[in-house]
């Protein structure tokens, strides 16, 4: 079945306890609306509905699915519930509080928190001058606080990009939509069909998928940085296997941001994810490093040999620099 265009569901419809106000967002996967609860609160609610597989026209409450999408609809809906569940029991500031999950209309709800503010991808597209070294940091840092929550309790996100880093208008950033975090680091999880944003995806979500670990996420918050700094997304990890026209930080920016901090962004991006940090404690560290102002020294032999080297060396050749 082709993409079509679901019908949310209208304003002022009673869905369980809520009632919804009006839509927030669309996606090929799901809709997302602004409601209150029956005590008055503000929530969001993130209704399963894959345009791919079931379709509801204006007027309906429940979507209309084939014979033939039956058994993946109701699959996804089985891995949804049991997202909300898992997220259910995540309780971080950095990362988007699940307040319930439940079946009605023959779908799947799951019932957030409602965040003023706007994407991390909003924010960098209206201020482009804001994107600071200290700017980056202090974002990125924050997040990393609510990844590794994530990863404690044995979850991946799998699909880190600027947009589903949310910052609050107090400039806290959330991780939310996760929308892609069914692979476990439990072994006895099954692996279902990947979900992922070119750009932001590692090699491993493309290829070897039994490789995923905190590395694979690590890759997707180097290339948010970099899609930051850029504003564009970077080439998409399966086409750098083929040929690596991605320029590294280290030489696209050199001069305008600390070298260790592009540094560290091109360890996130190295394509063996044996060479990124492994953990994200070890890249909060590199983004917390006391940072010299004076110019670097000249690298010692030993330094110039290493990959980083490597890659920019390569790099500097291939442009006659």
């Amino acid at each position: 079945m082709s993409p079509q265009a679901n019908h949310p569901l209208p304003a002022g419809f009673q869905l369980d306890e809520y009632c919804i106000e009006h839509q927030l967002s669309l996606g090929g996967f799901s809709i997302v609306y602004v409601a209150t609860s029956a005590e008055g609160h503000r929530v969001a609610i993130k209704e399963y509905l894959p345009n791919t597989l079931a379709l509801r026209r204006e007027g309906q409450t429940a979507p209309q699915i084939s014979e033939d999408h039956l058994s993946a609809f109701r699959y996804g809906m089985k891995c949804f519930f049991e997202e909300g569940r898992a997220l259910a029991g995540l309780s971080h500031p950095n990362v988007v509080r699940v307040l319930n999950f439940f079946r009605a209309n023959e779908t799947v709800y799951m019932v957030m928190e409602y965040e003023s503010g706007r994407t991390l991808q909003e924010l960098i597209q209206k201020n482009r001058s804001g994107v600071t070294e200290n700017f980056l940091r202090n974002v990125f840092t924050k997040m990393l606080n609510g990844l590794r929550e994530v990863h404690s309790h044995r979850l991946l996100h799998l699909d880190i990009k600027p947009s589903n880093i949310y910052m609050r208008n107090s400039h806290i950033p959330v991780l939310i939509d996760f929308g892609a975090a069914r692979q476990t680091l439990a072994c006895d999880t099954p692996i279902l069909k990947p979900m992922y944003t070119p750009g932001f995806a590692s090699p491993e979500h493309y290829t070897q998928r039994d490789l995923l670990g905190p590395w694979s996420d690590i890759y997707s918050v180097g290339a948010s940085m970099y899609a930051c700094i850029s504003g564009n997304t970077p080439q998409p990890a399966n086409n750098r296997l083929e040929k690596d026209r991605m320029i590294p930080a280290m030489v696209r920016w050199e001069g305008q941001y600390s070298d260790q901090l592009l540094e560290t962004i091109d360890w996130c991006l190295c394509l063996n994810h044996r060479y990124r940090p492994q953990s994200v404690f070890a890249l909060q560290k590199a983004l917390t490093e006391p940072v010299d102002p004076l110019p670097p020294p000249s690298p010692s032999p030993q330094q110039k040999d290493n990959w980083l080297g490597q890659v920019v060396g390569k790099f500097r050749k291939s442009r006659g620099l």
